[in-house]
């Protein structure tokens, strides 16, 4: 059983930052990219939130109505870039439209500043509808990739198109995942890397690509293996910069300035479903990686030997398994519901060993985003907490029901202002103290 703590010395345990591919010049008040400004759900420079909530929950800013889809929100100059595609059922249910759009709002308000619709067919939406790749802001340019590989860029301030290219047509890549039964389309977000943006793209020797930002032009294009639904991801390891791409079978390492492939491990979920970035430390080199169905969790660590990168694993734990919603890492330990149903278990593992420190149910299968010493934490069924997680045990600091229907969207933060959606509408919540 974990040890009770205080909130004061909860709020007082120090944790090390991870090695992140945080964007040039992206403030603390911005939300530019898939998991934020280290694209790990941590927002380390944070400030002023609340340590209790009203009874009826945190003051709502504004709410509107936004169509189904999974992409993250994101957030820079004063605005807010979402996509979506109609659902004409309750809920986000089908029948959807054929057309998905991408949407610009005025982030303090929610007025609609422009949209764009484009073709995109609909695939298997059973377990929901795409779009489910998150847009990408650098500079005044927004790119965003649909259900069936179709990457548009925009002029963020006008949603003028500035270029577009379609990885089915224009590269010859498979429009779905190989191996998975459940086809529903494209989800691996972009990651900008100086000049160009990385992303998995499939297909022979283009598994991964990077294309210029300027015109789309192709830098380079290296692997053969499956790809999947991950994000690719940054590690600095022995003094160099290394491409974290967790594919369909294995996890690899390349070379971001030329995709020259560095290492590899194995880590199948038999069914091409990685849906995370792995979590890494660089102060032990050690990787944290996550699936469910039969993938399981697993840390490997990087060695350098002779001029050449291998991997050593430390542990497999095939009942720990972090599906698709986000798991966090504060320093030696990784904080996330595991579960494949409805009822999850929120978990404490210690990642050089693979120990757990607690458990604590009550959860359905969650996202979490890590601000100011507390975590955000929503659920799939729509409930919001805030919390303190340490190795010693959670703190519950305060609840409410945010959503009605099912939430696989991990939350937004910007300030003390929190932008979460579900698969009907998106809400801003004033979270300060």
């Amino acid at each position: 059983m974990p040890r009770p703590i205080s909130l004061a010395a909860a709020l007082l345990l120090v944790w090390l930052p991870l090695a992140s591919a945080a964007q040039e010049g992206e403030g603390a008040a911005e939300w530019r990219q898939w998991g934020g400004p280290g694209r790990d759900f941590l927002v380390p420079d944070a400030a002023g939130l609340a340590e209790e909530w009203p009874p009826d929950g945190p003051p709502v800013l504004w709410s509107r109505p936004l169509g189904a889809g999974h992409s993250a929100i994101i957030a820079g100059g004063g605005r807010l870039f979402a996509r979506y595609r109609v659902a004409y059922g309750e809920g986000g249910e089908g029948p959807w439209s054929r057309d998905e759009t991408v949407i610009a709002l005025d982030a303090a308000t929610g007025e609609t500043l422009w949209e764009h619709a484009y073709a995109s067919d609909v695939q298997d939406f059973g377990q929901g509808a795409g779009p489910h790749a998150t847009p990408l802001l650098v500079g005044d340019r927004l790119f965003t990739i649909g259900t069936n590989k179709e990457l548009h860029v925009f002029d963020a301030a006008t949603g003028d198109v500035v270029w577009s290219r379609n990885f089915v047509t224009d590269f010859g890549a498979p429009p779905l995942l190989i191996r998975s039964m459940i086809k529903a389309g494209y989800g691996a977000s972009p990651l900008p890397y100086k000049d160009t943006i990385i992303l998995q793209v499939g297909g022979p020797g283009q598994a991964v690509m990077a294309l210029r930002q300027a015109d789309g032009s192709v830098v380079w294009r290296s692997g053969s293996f499956l790809v999947s639904e991950a994000p690719p991801g940054l590690i600095g390891f022995n003094g160099e910069q290394h491409l974290v791409v967790f594919a369909g079978q294995a996890v690899h390492g390349l070379d971001p300035d030329t995709g020259q492939v560095l290492w590899a491990h194995a880590h199948d979920a038999g069914n091409d479903f990685n849906f995370q970035v792995p979590l890494w430390s660089d102060d032990a080199d050690i990787l944290f990686l996550s699936s469910g169905y039969i993938g399981g969790s697993r840390a490997i660590r990087l060695i350098r030997d002779g001029g050449v990168t291998r991997t050593e694993e430390l542990w497999w734990d095939p009942q720990l398994r972090f599906t698709f919603l986000n798991p966090i890492r504060l320093g030696d330990f990784v904080y996330g519901t595991s579960g494949q149903g409805a009822t999850a278990i929120m978990t404490a593992t210690h990642v050089a060993t693979g120990e757990t420190a607690w458990r604590e149910r009550g959860f359905s299968r969650a996202s979490l985003l890590h601000a100011d010493g507390k975590a955000l934490i929503l659920e799939e069924d729509g409930d919001l907490t805030l919390a303190v997680l340490t190795p010693e045990g959670m703190i519950r600091l305060a609840a409410m029901p945010l959503f009605d229907t099912r939430s696989w969207t991990a939350p937004t933060l910007v300030g003390t202002t929190l932008y979460a959606r579900d698969r009907a509408r998106i809400v801003a919540l004033d979270l300060g103290e």
